[in-house]
């Protein structure tokens, strides 16, 4: 039986993770690496990746990576997932995170920019799909986190966005509601294969450019009375990526101040 620092320890593990250069994502990518893990950096820029990389805090000697990876294109998925296997040899770990925003509501938003919007889930299924076949070519296991949102699980307060911004996007909500469903169907189906797959779903952790009006809006919906910081994400990251949750998979934890439980 392993104990409780051996079990969040990420070292020898190799994670990468999309959208490493952006809010939430250079969060979670400083908490693999303090927790030991060699990280691979991703992004459309493979500069942008470089820098990212290049910032981490390095234990024990270690070197990050950097790919060049758009998630949004199949072929750049599959070449910045191989380019990814031949710099660090091995991926134990894979976050999907990177996201093509849309910043369109239900009023005007086209068809075609829907479907763009659910694209993200397509990119997310086809890095997981690479990964699984990687584990299994391995003999390996291998955690897969997704990243959903609460406004996958709940509708928006139309209150909150009102004469600010656009409301909370209807697609957007589509997306993350579907990401948490695609989180169960992958994890019964690769369960016997090593692979772990869960969903981890931030709550309200706006931009610091969002405007201030609606971030004092958005902490009159939370139990905690206060948005979220991008270092809070650390700790669950961590936790789905490590042994600490080798018993979980198919499970969507919600990080969101209890948003959620009202």
């Amino acid at each position: 039986m392993s104990n409780v620092r051996a079990l969040f320890d990420l070292t020898g593990k190799v994670a990468l993770i999309t959208g490493a250069t952006g809010h939430l994502g250079s969060a979670m990518a400083a908490g693999l690496a303090e927790a030991g893990a060699t990280v691979v950096t991703s992004s459309r820029r493979i500069g942008d990746a470089r820098a990212a990389a290049a910032a981490l805090p390095s234990l024990g000697g270690v070197t990050h990576l950097a790919v060049e990876f758009d998630h949004m294109e199949e072929s750049s998925a599959q070449s910045g997932f191989a380019a990814a296997v031949a710099a660090a040899r091995q991926v134990d770990v894979v976050v999907c995170n990177g996201h093509e925003p849309l910043a369109v509501d239900w009023t005007s938003v086209t068809a075609d920019e829907f479907t763009r919007q659910l694209a993200n889930a397509t990119g997310y299924f086809v890095l997981a799909r690479l990964f699984r076949d990687h584990i299994v070519a391995r003999r390996a296991t291998g955690s897969i986190i997704f990243l959903g949102s609460m406004y996958g699980v709940v509708g928006s307060y139309p209150e909150a966005y009102e004469g600010i911004a656009v409301a909370s996007p209807v697609a957007y909500h589509a997306l993350k509601g579907g990401i948490v469903q695609m989180t169960r169907h992958l994890a019964v189906y690769w369960a016997k294969d090593g692979v772990r797959v869960n969903c981890l779903s931030p709550g309200p952790f706006p931009k610091a450019q969002a405007s201030a009006e609606m971030v004092e809006r958005l902490k009159t919906k939370s139990p905690m009375s206060r948005i979220g910081r991008p270092d809070e994400l650390k700790g669950p990251v961590v936790f789905l990526a490590s042994d600490a949750s080798s018993y979980m998979t198919g499970q969507n934890l919600l990080i969101d101040g209890g948003w959620t439980a009202w």
